[in-house]
């Protein structure tokens, strides 16, 4: 009898097993929702549509990019960590955002660093400080002077707190001796609706997100933040240039999903975004909108997010010492 019962339960489970990787192979049955954490029109949102758009024909179901703004991808990225895990949300990690608000106490994320299962990386962004073309500000030179002359005066804005671009605010603030006074928005969209508005001097941001500004006239670049000269905008010089070689920013994006994806799942998904970068029409796309596209998987990518999280507890200390 006890015999007859054990039996009956092995069966029962090895028939959970059968169901699960036949469910699992079929995948996608149904559309996959791919979250952004940032508003529309800011370059990750960007970036998720193109591929998106192609990556669907690849896995034969809809991709549905929904924005799930607030506190920096707080918000969101909580959102995805309660997420079933079965492949059917997904979602854009923003670095070295995500981390710094892991490792923030004060954020009080639901989330860790293991809550997610990194899958592809799409782009890798280089910093950069801009302002509207009409501002006074002709040069950093002209910017950093103006700093100097009126401490915590100047609005500089980024896209969060602890985001990348809090971070490469406070670096150019020790590098530079000076102090601004700094604004927080949810992402790109907003910051340059503060920027055409007169309401904030200058935005620290990525080059995606106002390559085409910049060459439309609409905005002027000061520096890029990288220690090369972006393919993009090959006539702003770079912070080592012009006197702050340790003004380094950018930042990273590409998708992941909730902590216990089934790896077959993965595999496809690798597979599937893997060829939907690599297609023409998705390189085309990124160029034409200037992400710079860096494409990573398996175990590359998730050493990259492993590393990226320790040298992030450094930087989220020493940024929330100076927090303002």
């Amino acid at each position: 009898m006890i015999l007859g019962r054990a039996l009956v339960r092995c069966l029962a489970v090895l028939a959970l097993l059968i169901a699960t990787a036949a469910g699992a192979a079929e995948y996608p049955t149904k559309p996959i929702q791919l979250l952004v954490m940032f508003p529309a029109g800011g370059s990750t949102d960007i970036g998720a549509r193109i591929v998106a758009s192609i990556a669907e024909k690849e896995l034969g179901q809809p991709i549905v990019v929904v924005n799930k703004s607030g506190a920096g991808g707080q918000v969101g990225w909580t959102e995805m960590s309660r997420a079933k895990p079965d492949g059917y949300t997904l979602g854009f990690i923003n670095l070295p955002g995500l981390n710094t608000i892991i490792l923030d106490p004060e954020r009080k994320a639901v989330f860790k660093a293991d809550s997610f299962a990194p899958i592809i990386n799409q782009v890798v962004d280089a910093g950069i400080i801009w302002l509207k073309a009409d501002s006074p500000y002709k040069t950093l030179g002209d910017l950093i002077e103006a700093a100097r002359q009126k401490p915590g005066q100047i609005t500089a804005c980024t896209t969060g707190i602890l985001s990348d671009d809090h971070l490469a605010i406070l670096m150019m603030e020790e590098a530079a001796k000076v102090q601004f006074r700094i604004v927080h928005f949810d992402g790109g969209a907003q910051q340059m609706t503060a920027i055409l508005g007169n309401h904030v001097e200058v935005a620290f941001d990525n080059v995606g997100g106002i390559v085409k500004r910049v060459q439309s006239g609409e905005v002027r670049a000061l520096a890029v933040m990288d220690p090369a000269r972006s393919k993009f905008l090959p006539d702003v010089p770079t912070t080592p240039e012009l006197g702050y070689p340790t003004v380094l920013s950018n930042s990273t994006r590409g998708i992941a999903a909730p902590k216990g994806v089934p790896a077959n799942v993965v595999k496809r998904l690798e597979a599937a975004f893997t060829k939907a970068m690599e297609n023409a029409d998705h390189v085309k796309k990124m160029e034409d909108t200037g992400l710079a596209i860096k494409v990573m998987t398996g175990d590359e990518y998730r050493k990259y997010y492993q590393d990226l999280h320790a040298k992030a507890a450094k930087y989220t200390e020493w940024a929330r010492s100076q927090q303002r």
